[in-house]
């Protein structure tokens, strides 16, 4: 396949996914629910190249989650800094928690690794809780619309922040693409598969992770960053474990290193909990019990389910030599 027909067969389902709000109606629930779907997905696609590329279970993606609602909190609303600045804040922000984060965990493996980072999460949300410099329990106020005044484009609303959460998401997306298709996500993979044949491949596992958990925290800090002005306002409960589960499901709801499952399991998710909700708890208790079928009856997903359901029907095939007779 040329390179001409790649580029349309990528760029034209990204530009009709542009205008999906608007065939679903174009309310402003819908472009809310749209928005959402969005920044949810991002921030789950920081996460999905650590677990289904590394194969490592991170339980402090919220953590960069939150780094990038805070810091663009505190950039906006008491610096006075506009959307692009805060967006770099934001990134140095989270490769700076990232980095030392694996400096201090990435040399663990498995369930150690996965305690000692939901352990980091535990602080985190302690201290958003407790300290007054990030608003305490009453969180961050007064964080301004989201306004480029260089190119002369606000968004006042979710509508008017479509275009930018939907740029967002293509970038994520392509990111992760391009990532699966790149040395280092090719190393990651060897290291996840078999570390000892990446030893004598010549990949450092631990360099590896590293890096891989250095281009997955800024995707994720992305997505709070966007929250923030989507939300107008912060507090701890981005540090809540429901953004952990959502992540978690996301990524392995549709199945793994799926490049379009992560959007998929978000959109199943939140369109429940937007227009089919069951009220806040029992919509909690539903996204942990998805989680939980995922993990123990559907290792490959529900994509992997249907494959299953098809190796039940196998095709018949004519023998070599043999034709349909002609009915006469």
């Amino acid at each position: 396949m040329n390179t001409g027909l790649k580029t349309i067969l990528f760029a034209a389902p990204a530009v009709l996914g542009f205008f999906v709000p608007m065939a679903l109606g174009g309310s402003g629930a819908v472009y809310a629910a749209c928005v959402l779907v969005a920044i949810f997905a991002v921030m789950s696609y920081g996460l999905d190249i650590i677990v289904s590329d590394l194969g490592e279970v991170s339980l402090a993606h919220t953590v960069f989650f939150a780094a990038g609602a805070y810091t663009t909190a505190l950039l906006s609303a008491s610096a006075g800094m506009g959307p692009i600045l805060s967006l770099a804040g934001s990134i140095l922000v989270a490769l700076a928690v990232a980095a030392l984060l694996g400096f201090v965990t990435l040399q663990l493996r498995e369930f150690v690794f996965s305690l000692v980072t939901y352990a980091v999460a535990v602080v985190a949300a302690t201290i958003a809780q407790n300290w007054s410099f990030l608003g305490g329990s009453d969180g961050l106020r007064g964080i301004p619309p989201f306004e480029i005044s260089l190119l002369g484009f606000s968004a006042r609303n979710d509508q008017e922040l479509w275009p930018v959460a939907y740029l967002l998401l293509l970038v994520a997306i392509y990111m992760v693409s391009s990532f699966r298709r790149s040395k280092l996500g090719k190393a990651a993979m060897m290291v996840h598969l078999n570390q000892r044949l990446a030893v004598t491949s010549g990949v450092d596992p631990q360099q590896t992770r590293l890096q891989v958990f250095l281009l997955s925290a800024p995707i994720t800090a992305s997505a709070g960053w966007l929250y923030a002005y989507q939300r107008a306002y912060i507090s701890a409960d981005v540090l809540e474990a429901y953004f952990l589960i959502l992540m978690l499901t996301a990524v392995v709801v549709m199945g793994r290193r799926l490049l379009l499952g992560p959007l998929a399991g978000v959109a199943l998710i939140l369109v429940q909990e937007k227009f089919f909700s069951f009220g806040g708890y029992v919509d909690k208790i539903i996204l942990g019990s998805v989680l939980i079928v995922s993990l123990a009856f559907l290792p490959n997903g529900i994509i992997g389910l249907f494959a299953s359901i098809r190796t039940l029907f196998p095709r018949r095939t004519m023998p070599i030599g043999k034709t349909i007779p002609e009915r006469s």
